[in-house]
């Protein structure tokens, strides 16, 4: 089978949507949308996937790494047809390819759909076809003449289109399939005869056919899956859809979502059967949950990884963590990057974690800050405890081997280690380090003066 290039056009500003970063660069779903266009090309298996960037070019670079091979510098943007030839040179290594040509603004697109376009345009025998779909108002779009037996006749730019032609409603969703070589050959004859005086990748539509080639329109029937995101409407738009794809996707899996419109759960995010997902969840990145978890309302979580059996209380936030089986957090807890949270081990109301890890069977339940810590298994830690880890200059670490159990209100100075099955009193600042087994008391001597209230000054 002849092999497939792609190629994702990425250059452009966008003017309408009002902003100084460029509009591929806005996020859809957790991710940059043109993220979204290039994970679907690569689904496609190209021999080559090359971007053509331009505005702010290192930052779309950034934003493909890992998923395109090879970028274009279009310097100064002169239109669709001319990004193509920008690319050329990189394109024409290899042999013979089927070219596949998206814009970089359009994440809601299937695979499915570039797949069919492909065995469509292999099927037809035509030079180039493209994707078409129907909308209500076709304002700003090519539109699409056909002719008397419906086939293609030209491609027309609004600004360079009749009042007649202005009443079509099929339009181009600008994302082709052409045989690399004739393609490039009819682009290098091109013009810019049109009111922007632009090179449009349409202009090879018309070159095709005026040599008598074939060009052939899929019509497409969702309009919203392959139309651009011009506007800050359509990008909200954009996000709906990929979110509610995510969560059909989910509830297919066997994920209950009590409320789908009101959970946002990245499509990359991985969720195991049997777990119950509450209004108001946030799931960003490719978070790992699974099987039998609960993540229960107002909960954002990011790149956790959480076994199964979970249970995610209430308005939490996890960062960068990990749950072993049967762990459970909340309320209102706050993990952040670096926490580990052993098998079966408890973190609750208002307690922060950070960079440490809680032991198998560890509960930490009430008004706690966690950070620099090693804490052993099966130890019990009061409220209000705190590791001091901060000196002014670095962070140090607090380490409380297996089965201690640390008293409510006890400040752990770091560096520390407290022993094997050591307790530590209530009310306690812990400075050196406490043998296994010990009891540390470190607190002032009570002192109670008898009387006093009856002496004291009386308010006037």
């Amino acid at each position: 089978m002849r092999r497939v290039d792609v190629l994702i056009l990425a250059a452009g500003l966008g003017k309408r949507m009002r902003s100084r970063r460029i509009k591929l660069l806005h996020q859809v779903a957790g991710r940059p949308m043109v993220a979204h266009v290039a994970e679907a090309a690569r689904a496609l298996r190209p021999a080559r996937l090359v971007a053509v960037v331009g505005h702010q070019a290192d930052e779309v670079r950034e934003a493909l790494a890992g998923l395109c091979d090879l970028f274009a510098l279009q310097s100064e943007q002169r239109g669709t047809g001319h990004a193509v030839v920008t690319a050329a040179p990189l394109l024409r290594r290899g042999g013979s390819s089927t070219l596949v040509i998206l814009s970089g603004d359009v994440p809601a697109v299937r695979v499915s759909t570039l797949r069919a376009l492909v065995a469509r345009h292999r099927r037809s025998g035509a030079a180039l076809t493209f994707v078409s779909t129907r909308v209500p108002d076709p304002s700003g779009y090519g539109r699409v003449v056909r002719d008397r037996d419906g086939r293609v006749a030209r491609i027309v730019e609004e600004r360079d289109a009749a009042p007649e032609e202005r009443e079509i409603r099929e339009i181009n969703a600008g994302i082709y399939c052409a045989e690399r070589a004739s393609l490039l050959a009819a682009l290098r004859s091109a013009r810019p005869d049109n009111a922007q005086g632009e090179y449009y990748l349409t202009d090879a539509v018309h070159r095709l056919l005026s040599r008598g080639k074939r060009v052939a329109a899929v019509l497409h029937p969702e309009a919203e899956e392959v139309l651009g995101v011009n506007t800050r409407a359509e990008l909200a738009r954009a996000n709906a859809a990929l979110y509610a794809r995510a969560a059909e996707a989910l509830q297919e899996r066997g994920v209950t979502l009590l409320d789908p419109a009101r959970s946002w759960i990245d499509p990359r995010a991985r969720v195991g059967r049997d777990s119950i997902i509450w209004p108001d969840v946030v799931i960003e990145g490719p978070c790992v949950l699974g099987e039998d978890t609960v993540v229960r309302p107002g909960c954002r979580l990011r790149n956790v990884a959480a076994g199964r059996g979970v249970e995610i209380r209430d308005h939490c936030v996890l960062d960068d963590a990990r749950l072993g089986d049967g762990a459970v957090v909340g309320p209102f807890a706050h993990l952040r990057p670096g926490t580990v949270l052993e098998t079966g081990s408890r973190v609750g109301n208002f307690v922060e974690v950070k960079k440490s890890r809680l032991g198998r069977g560890t509960k930490a339940m009430h008004l706690t800050y966690l950070g620099d810590a090693t804490i052993g298994p099966g130890c019990n830690i009061g409220a209000g405890t705190i590791t001091c880890n901060y000196d002014g200059v670095r962070k140090n670490p607090t380490t409380l081997d297996a089965g201690v159990f640390i008293g409510s209100d006890t400040q752990l100075i770091a560096p520390v280690r407290v022993g094997k099955g050591a307790y530590v009193a209530a009310g306690s600042t812990v400075t050196d380090d406490v043998p296994p087994g010990a009891l540390a008391i470190g607190r002032g001597k009570q002192r109670n003066i008898e009387g006093w209230v009856a002496r004291r000054p009386r308010k006037r």
